[in-house]
Parts: structure tokens; C-alpha cells; sequence
């Protein structure tokens, strides 16, 4: 029976493929998370590596060095420049972006602004470490020692003897011409943080004796720094960096144990399921108030937390396996929320309180949150298809077009249509349609399994009077519900390869190269099996790797970005 039940989630699966072949020759990432013997990489392989990186900091990156740099209460501002998805993930699109003029302006605007915060009569004293001898006039010594300190948390890096001397200098000529220390040290400060070397995360490179090209120790750094943390490297992590220990394999591995140990990767996975999941289209997702008035940008907030709360718990707090994301009742509730998937909450109190879903609920994994299915939903309505493609995409790594600007939606669109009462009625009659039948063969079946779940993530078991049917298939393997469509993600080699690449791919700030997909497939992926799916080793092992760190030649010309100097 096993056998039997193998063959036909194979044909399911190899259908698929089929499938989405038909409809994109895009790349569609992983095919699937076995190798053939032909393809196999020996785990003793040197791996060639890839380009240097330069990407831009996100907003979320900027914001936290300014506050762990300055203190909290340092008000940043905004908007920031428009990020940029590839292949998959916002980190990758990062190393794609460069800052426009408008842009350079608004930063400019927000290095001022911070400037002069830190300067300020009320901060002064603590923020810039030293008092002038005289706060009429330049001090050099002052302003050195503040620059330098501040410059290498901001720089990632030592400040040159070059770059120091010249912010030095120009703090002396302003606070000369303004006739003020303070505004001097402000003025200075100011192009530090609308620099390319702060704006840009930029890595370096060395040749060792036998001629060898390898990251300089404070980019690699920043590779850990910014894949465990989603932040800038810490001081001691920097002081290793310049003693060579991030050279060293025991060196390396103190610092990772040091770093996953700290709360603070609770931020680092934070910033990296939500750059997986999408979550920053909920800046712009909106509902209809008349159909959904409890909606509203605060429940948007919400939906978010509940997940990111969850995966922390799971995956941090219980070190629980990757794969029970989809299918855990285990969750986190506001009184809020409680309200949307109307279940009751024991506790009285507000805040977020531990909640168990009941078996019957017809909740179970992170599908069922309202994040995944109010977010792949139109204002007014479910959609099947927006939602099977998240999960293809997302969740699966397999890219799926969009559909051609000639279809015709009518059919889909029509929720009081009395021959179509469901989606799923109304899917199948415009999915007949030669041009959508491909494409939608490969997405629906997924999406339809989560029809009880209204656009705002509520439960409801009929649409216009006809109950549901949420069975559905996922490469060829049947469910019958949406615990049934987690269950069978859960088991899905996909599933745990695309987590694999998706977090080495947000660690580098781009796509991993032939060799490095290999290594992934070879050797990270059976590691991640063998340490039964949990993600801090997962972490650990792509951090102490070699292959993490190998690159090659490439163009390090400077990022497009007019920044003062």
C-alpha cells in the first residue's frame, strides 16, 4: 500500500511539473528535494562560490542600527526608498536597488534630523561620550574619539585613517563657522549617515598567500550579523572579526554559538519569515468596511504578530521542527482577534495570551492564520488562486506568472452569479478557458482547501447558502480540508527545501550560483533532515560553513547613490 501510495504522489508530482513547465519557462526553483546519484555532491566538495555582494539597508535595518547605535528614543522618519522583490525575498532585491534622487534627498533628511537629536542639549551627554574643552569652539580630540566610535558601529567597520580625518575635519570647519561644538560634531555625523558605506552594505574582499580570494573578516561579520540578526554587528563580534577569529573555524563557531544563543535572534527570524511570508504588503492591504468592518489597520498588525509569534515560539522557544508550522493548533490570540476567529478567550486581560486551536476548529498551521488567508484575498472576497500561488511560491520556492492582460474575470467576480454560488463553481467554469487552465490546475486545488476561511480570516462552513467543499490536492497527494492541505505541505520535500534556500539566499542578498545549489541540495538539506528540521541548526550549520563565505572576482564598483561626503 505504501508503495502504491509513493507512485502516486510521484505521478502527482511529476503532473505538476508538467504543469508548471506549461505555464512559465521562468526558473522555478526547487524541483524537488532528492538527487539522483548523478547528481550527488560529495559533502567534502569545494564549493566555488559567488560574486561580492552590495545591497541596501532596509528600513527595518537602518531603523534598528539607529537604535541600538543612539537609544530608541531617537525619532528616524521616513519614507524610506521603495524595496524591490527577487526571487522571492526583499533581502535579494536589496542587491539590486540603488538609491534615486529623490531619495538621496529624503536621506539626507533623516541624517540631519537624527543628527541633531544625538547632539541635542538633552542627549548630549550621554550620546556623544566626551565634553569639548570649550563648546564655542572645534575640539579634534572630541570629535574623534566620538566619530570613531560611532563610525565603525555605522560603517560596519574601522573608519580609514582617511575617512576619519576628513569627518574630523569637517566638524572642526563647521563648528568654526557656526561657532558651536556641538553643531559642528552634528554637521559631521550628518554625512556619516547618509554615506554609501552606511547606506550599502558592502563587502570586501582579501588575497591570502596562496593567492586565494576570501571576505574580509569584517564582511563576513555582516554576513552573520545580518543573517542571525537582521542588524549590524555587535562589538564583539567586530573585535573578532579584526583579531582574524571569524578566520578560524573554533573562532567562527564561538561567534555563531554566541550569536544564536542571544535574544536577539528572535529579531533575525522575525525579519526573515516576514520578508518569506510577504508581510510587507500588508502596508498596503486594505479591506471592505461595509462587508468586513472589523478590519481595520490595528487587526492588519495583529494578523502579522500572531504569526511571527507563533514561528518564535515554535521554532525558538519549543525548538520545535520546521515542518509543524503547518499543521501546529499551538498560537498566540488578542481579545481582537479572538473576535475575528470567533473563538473564546479564558484570560480577561488584554495582550496576547497562549492559545490552543480545538481539533474541531478547523484551524491548524500558520495557513489557517488569518495573515496568510486575509493577505492572498481581495477586499471584497475570497481567492483560491491568489492563494495557491502564495503557497506555490512562497512556501514551495516555484514560481507562477501572472495571468495573461487579456483574461476575462467576469465569471470569478460574480459572487451573486445564481448558476455559480461557490468559488469553486465559479472557478471551474473560468478555469475552462484554454489560456487558464494550466495555471490554475496547479494553484486552485491548494487554495480551495481554504474556502472556509472568509478574506479577514474568519470561519464559515456555506457561501450564498451551499456549503463548502475544501478537499483539494497538492502534487497529487488528496486532502480533504485545510488541516489535511497542512498535513501533506508538512510532508512535502519542497516545503523543506525552499526554507533551505530561502534562508541562505536572504543570508548572501542573492540567488545561490549552480555550485552553491548543489551544496544546498547534498549537503545543507540532509543535515537539516538529519537534525530533525530545527532552524537554529539550520542556521548554525550555514553560518560556520565554508561555503558560506566562499567568493569570487567580481565588480565592486560603487553603488549608484549621490550621498553628501
Amino acid at each position: 500500500m505504501r508503495n502504491v501510495f509513493k507512485k502516486k504522489a510521484w505521478l502527482g508530482a511529476a503532473a505538476v511539473a508538467l504543469a508548471l513547465a506549461a505555464c512559465s519557462q521562468a526558473d522555478m526553483g526547487t524541483k524537488t528535494a532528492t538527487t539522483t546519484s548523478k547528481e550527488a555532491v560529495a559533502s567534502n566538495t569545494v564549493v566555488a562560490g559567488g560574486p561580492v555582494v552590495m545591497r541596501r539597508l532596509t528600513q527595518k535595518q537602518y531603523e534598528q542600527t539607529i537604535a541600538d547605535l543612539f537609544g530608541k528614543d531617537i525619532i528616524v522618519g521616513g519614507p524610506f526608498e521603495p524595496d524591490q522583490r527577487e526571487a522571492g525575498l526583499l533581502a535579494v532585491g536589496a542587491g539590486q536597488v540603488s538609491v534615486a534622487a529623490s531619495g538621496v534627498e529624503q536621506y539626507n533628511k533623516m541624517g540631519r534630523n537624527i543628527a541633531a537629536q544625538v547632539v541635542d542639549e538633552k542627549n548630549r551627554t550621554v550620546l556623544i561620550g566626551c565634553t569639548p574643552a570649550n563648546a564655542k569652539q572645534p575640539d579634534d580630540a572630541c570629535a574623534k574619539q566620538f566619530l570613531a566610535r560611532v563610525g565603525k558601529f555605522l560603517y560596519r567597520r574601522p573608519l580609514t585613517d582617511s575617512e576619519l580625518n576628513s569627518r574630523v575635519a569637517a566638524a572642526h570647519e563647521a563648528a568654526k563657522l557656526r561657532g558651536n561644538f556641538y553643531l559642528g560634531l552634528e554637521t559631521s555625523l550628518a554625512t556619516l549617515l547618509v554615506s554609501p558605506q552606511f547606506l550599502f552594505v558592502q563587502e570586501a574582499t582579501v588575497t591570502d598567500k596562496k593567492g586565494n580570494i576570501r571576505l574580509d573578516g569584517y564582511s563576513k561579520a555582516s554576513r552573520l550579523s545580518f543573517l542571525l540578526w537582521n542588524n549590524a554587528p555587535d562589538d564583539e563580534l567586530l573585535a573578532a572579526a579584526a583579531k582574524g577569529d571569524l578566520d578560524t573555524p573554533k573562532g567562527l563557531a564561538k561567534q555563531v554559538d554566541r550569536m544564536i544563543a542571544s535574544p536577539r535572534l528572535e529579531d533575525g527570524l522575525r525579519a526573515f519569515f516576514t520578508d518569506m511570508l510577504e508581510f510587507d504588503r500588508y502596508e498596503t492591504l486594505s479591506k471592505d468596511s461595509t462587508l468586513y468592518p472589523k478590519f481595520n489597520f490595528k487587526v492588519g498588525e495583529e494578523e502579522k504578530e500572531q504569526t511571527l509569534r507563533t514561528i518564535v515560539d515554535h521554532l525558538i522557544t519549543r525548538n520545535g521542527d520546521y515542518r509543524d508550522l503547518f499543521t501546529t493548533r499551538h498560537t498566540y490570540l488578542t481579545r481582537t482577534l479572538a473576535a475575528i476567529y470567533e473563538v473564546p478567550l479564558k484570560s480577561v486581560n488584554a495582550g496576547w495570551q497562549p492559545y490552543e486551536f480545538a481539533p474541531d476548529s478547523g484551524h491548524a498551521g500558520i495557513l489557517t492564520h488569518a495573515s496568510f488567508v486575509s493577505l492572498h484575498s481581495h477586499p471584497g472576497r475570497t481567492s483560491p488562486t491568489l492563494r495557491g500561488k502564495a503557497l506555490r511560491e512562497a512556501l514551495l520556492c516555484q514560481r507562477v506568472p501572472d495571468p495573461p492582460g487579456n483574461v476575462n474575470f467576469a465569471i470569478v467576480q460574480d459572487t451573486n452569479n445564481p448558476n455559480f454560488k461557490t468559488v469553486r463553481q465559479r472557478l471551474t467554469a473560468h478555469a475552462t478557458e484554454a489560456m487558464c487552465t494550466g495555471c490554475h490546475k496547479i494553484m486552485d486545488p491548494m487554495g480551495l482547501a481554504l474556502e472556509n476561511f472568509d478574506t479577514v480570516g474568519g470561519y464559515r462552513k456555506d457561501e450564498n447558502g451551499t456549503k463548502i467543499d475544501a478537499s483539494g490536492e497538492l502534487d497529487g497527494v488528496k486532502f480533504n480540508d485545510a488541516a489535511g492541505l497542512g498535513q501533506v505541505l508538512r510532508n512535502n520535500a519542497n516545503a523543506t527545501s525552499c526554507v533551505v534556500n530561502r534562508i541562505y539566499s536572504y543570508g548572501l542578498g542573492r540567488k545561490p550560483t549552480k555550485s552553491e545549489t548543489e551544496w544546498l541540495k547534498t549537503v545543507a538539506l540532509k543535515n537539516f533532515e538529519a537534525d530533525g528540521y530545527k532552524i537554529p541548526m539550520l542556521l548554525k550549520r550555514i553560518a560556520t560553513s565554508d561555503t558560506f563565505f566562499r567568493v569570487i572576482p567580481a565588480d565592486t564598483a560603487a553603488p549608484k547613490v549621490a550621498a553628501a561626503q
